[in-house]
């Protein structure tokens, strides 16, 4: 029986060992919590989330509802975990993040060819990963800076980070459902968000606050990069006082019953648990201190006397320049054997982590069979997202969620708002024509 270590129980770690314990490999996992944890994590259970409770959309017509098709196609246990702790969210797929991480914990500590090992790996030559017929590097972006330098002095001084934040989080109990009221963007008539109207007084000043607040400074010898697609509100803020009115506070799609009008600004709360007791600002990742927060987000109406249940904070996230790095395998160029997933290899998001972790553990197992398998084409989700990986950009290489401008353009013209379902339509007949080919699935 083939052998493999992996460092890191996170979404890309836990979904690799599923695939590689279920094709009949052994799989050693290492995980260092609850001995230690990084500056983000909190709970003790496997494949904890700590940004955000949301898997973001469904549906064929985003990339990242297609990832999600994908990943059900292949058997994924993230997916799998994500559809056993559902929670509303409109058009988005979100989880109970307790039950969540239960679920995943559960079933990998229960897998027959999975042995956990609740000890922190600090080197690539450790001990503990000698004899193994390969090693996988899923310790996420907040890896230890032990395991960073190891892993640095392997591929080079190449020293690629961005900062990334998280969404503080708010008890229902506190919150003032006299202002608040209930609707989505788009179906108003439904109830998976809280919406809290600012009127244009109460944006501006909250806005000027946002601008001026205090807020966690980046080390001396760090320089301070953000990734796009998980901008800090105040980082927003700073752009133009109506940067956030035309984005995560828009209030297009939403009336507030008590008026019947539309607000000038509307944050969204998002359900955390299955109890609705818990809610996270949507689109409020912030570096404010944490007096800020507390001080500043109270004045959105309806949070004025707002119980935080945790706050936002600010952490660095670190990668390497995979296409100057790693092979097409995801393995690392200067060292045979050990292949990098999730997070630490460029992808941006849970899921992108996860399908990186899952096609590691998948394709592993299917070499140590002795079968071939080739990458899902470019016009798929994961053959895209694969594909950005190896892509040398003209300038620097960044983080990418998974979307459609990673795959080859439609090569026709057509109305704009038939493109996305187009590329959708394109993605499921090539990921369709694919899985028949590699012989996967039913």
């Amino acid at each position: 029986m083939a052998k493999v270590s992996i460092i890191g129980g996170g979404l890309a770690g836990c979904d690799c060992a599923w695939q590689l314990a279920e094709a009949g490999v052994s799989v050693e996992l290492y995980e260092m919590k609850p001995g230690k944890h990084s500056e983000a994590h909190t709970e003790d259970g496997l494949a904890e989330l700590v940004c955000s409770n949301s898997f973001r959309a469904t549906g064929a017509a985003a990339a990242i509802g297609l990832l999600k098709e994908e990943m059900v196609s292949l058997g994924s246990l993230i997916m799998e975990a994500a559809f056993e702790t559902q929670v509303p969210a409109g058009g988005a797929l979100a989880v109970d993040r307790a039950l969540f991480s239960e679920y995943i914990t559960g079933k990998i500590e229960n897998h027959q060819n999975i042995t956990v090992h609740r000890k922190e790996i600090t080197s690539l030559d450790a001990e503990e990963l000698q004899g193994c017929d390969g090693v996988i590097i899923a310790a996420g972006p907040l890896a230890s800076p032990e395991l960073t330098e190891s892993l640095i002095t392997t591929v080079g001084d190449e020293r690629l980070y961005f900062y990334d934040a998280i969404a503080p989080i708010v008890s229902r109990d506190s919150i003032d459902f006299n202002k608040a009221f209930w609707g989505s963007r788009w179906k108003p008539e439904d109830d998976d968000y809280l919406n809290c109207p600012m009127n244009e007084e109460e944006y501006k000043a909250f806005v000027a606050e946002l601008v001026a607040g205090d807020k966690v400074q980046p080390r001396e010898f760090e320089k301070e990069i953000h990734f796009e697609g998980c901008l800090p509100v105040e980082a927003m803020a700073e752009r133009g006082e109506m940067t956030l009115a035309f984005g995560p506070l828009k209030p297009v799609g939403l009336e507030d019953p008590k008026t019947g009008e539309r607000p000038f600004a509307v944050i969204q709360l998002r359900t955390e648990n299955k109890d609705k007791t818990a809610f996270n600002l949507v689109g409020f990742q912030t570096k404010l201190k944490y007096p800020e927060q507390k001080r500043i987000f109270r004045m959105i109406p309806g949070l004025e006397n707002a119980e935080f249940l945790r706050l936002g904070s600010i952490h660095r996230n670190t990668y390497v320049n995979a296409p100057e790095v790693l092979d097409e395998s995801l393995q690392l160029k200067t060292k045979s054997g050990f292949y990098l997933v999730g997070q630490l290899t460029g992808v941006e998001g849970y899921l992108e982590s996860a399908a990186c972790g899952l096609w590691v553990g998948l394709s592993l197992a299917k070499r140590f069979s002795d079968e071939v398998i080739v990458e899902p084409p470019v016009e798929t989700a994961l053959g895209a997202l694969l594909g950005h990986l190896r892509t040398k950009p003209d300038k620097r290489f960044q983080p990418s969620n998974v979307n459609f401008g990673l795959m080859p353009g439609l090569n026709r013209k057509m109305k704009k708002k038939f493109r996305k379902e187009a590329y959708g339509i394109r993605a499921q007949e090539a990921f369709a024509a694919w899985l028949e080919k590699m012989k996967i699935g039913g």
